[in-house]
């Protein structure tokens, strides 16, 4: 079953393509493939939460395809029941003109992320990895687009936690949301908040990645391959008796430790390995903005790992996977059962995941000399907020990713 009638404004028109190849093609639109098929009409459902999908790999399952799930809605359903749902988008949901929790149309997710450890306080987290995640009314490609942890921002008030409001860098938005009881909850509400008063895009879902939780998930999937594009000397782990550690960890010891080097070079890395790259920003050429196209890169492959070896058709793998997500992520959903949203994007795979950049890769000032969004940038949002995102990536090829 798949759901192509878009009520949302600004679907993509007939005939377009709705696509952007990982390579922009020559001629704008080559290579495309258009919508086809009837359009049908499905009523809204007020079912278990659909993004039940966007648990595994940061929404990576949610972009790798449908078709190659097996087993009925029940077994589907009962793989996911561990993963814990919470209202992550408060008011910042996208309204009833905009399409409300439909899947019928463009999709919106914001994902965050956070390094939380178990020693630290809920309230005592900031969120510096941002990620807006965009499924156009096609339904045959995903975008992904990272926002920097400290582009200045105008954070709303949030009674929840008792903030005031105030400007203060966009990573600290979770910060103040989850102050006063607020919790992660809090902290997701208050930066989809900022983020949508920013962008003007609403969301149709959400999902908190913990990536110390993250690592089981990689292992799950038994390593995952990264091209390191920079030599980088890890700022978080070191190796004691050739055994990785976190720094603190390893000082403790008492013994000889020598700081991990990422190479340069594409390798299969394990799953501490794969994250702690993706943590790096010290030593980067472009610091955070290195971090982000870096992070992309990880959800890319890990997206592409899960469709091969037969992760998503075995039943046992898949369990497997789905039991080390829920030990990592946090979810808001819509209002969509989840075997209609597997089918709904059944034509996605990790081939069809564009990473790209604000800001062209690199820092933007503003006249307090503080990290802003260019124009490119903000007219990039309006494309997503309109779902012409593919006809703005062919006009602006700079904004791809420069990862493999």
């Amino acid at each position: 079953m798949s759901v192509q009638t878009s009520r949302r404004p600004q679907s993509p028109a007939p005939g377009s393509s709705g696509r952007v190849p990982p390579v922009i093609p020559t001629q704008p639109g080559s290579g495309g493939r258009g919508p086809g098929g009837p359009k049908k009409k499905r009523a809204k459902r007020k079912d278990p939460l659909w993004a039940k999908l966007t648990l595994v790999l940061g929404a990576v399952l949610m972009v790798t395809s449908g078709v190659a799930i097996v087993g009925s809605k029940a077994v589907i359903g009962q793989a996911t029941d561990n993963i814990a749902q919470r209202n992550l988008l408060g008011g910042a949901g996208k309204s009833e003109a905009e399409g409300g929790n439909s899947l019928e149309g463009p999709i919106d997710m914001l994902l965050l992320g956070v390094d939380a450890r178990e020693r630290w306080a809920a309230d005592d987290v900031r969120s510096d990895t941002i990620i807006i995640l965009h499924i156009p009314a096609s339904h045959d490609q995903a975008y992904l687009i990272s926002i920097p942890r400290d582009t200045e921002a105008r954070i709303p008030a949030f009674e929840k936690s008792g903030y005031k409001g105030g400007t203060d860098k966009i990573n600290a938005a979770f910060f103040h949301g989850a102050q006063n009881g607020g919790g992660w909850e809090g902290g997701a509400q208050l930066m989809a908040k900022t983020i949508k008063s920013m962008t003007g895009i609403g969301f149709d879902g959400a999902a908190i990645i913990n990536f110390g939780g993250f690592k089981s998930v990689i292992d799950a999937l038994g390593s995952v391959r990264i091209c390191v594009s920079h030599e980088v000397k890890s700022h978080h782990m070191s190796y004691v008796d050739g055994k990785p550690m976190w720094n603190a960890d390893a000082k403790k010891t008492g013994k000889s430790y020598k700081a991990v080097v990422h190479k340069k070079g594409c390798r299969e890395m394990e799953g501490w390995e794969a994250l702690d790259y993706s943590r790096q920003r010290y030593g980067l050429p472009n610091s955070d903005y290195d971090r982000q196209q870096n992070q992309q890169q990880l959800i890319k492959a890990m997206a592409k790992k899960a469709t091969e070896g037969g992760m998503l058709t075995n039943p046992i793998k898949l369990n497997s996977l789905m039991k080390a997500a829920g030990k990592a992520f946090v979810l808001d959903t819509g209002g969509v059962p989840i075997a209609d949203f597997i089918f709904t994007l059944k034509n996605l795979n990790g081939n069809d995941l564009v990473t790209l950049r604000t800001n062209g890769g690199t820092f933007a000032g503003n006249d307090n000399g503080r990290e802003t969004f260019n124009e490119t940038t903000m007219d990039m949002f309006q494309a997503v907020k309109n779902d012409k995102l593919a006809d703005f990536v062919i006009s602006n090829p700079d904004v791809l990713s420069t990862r493999k």
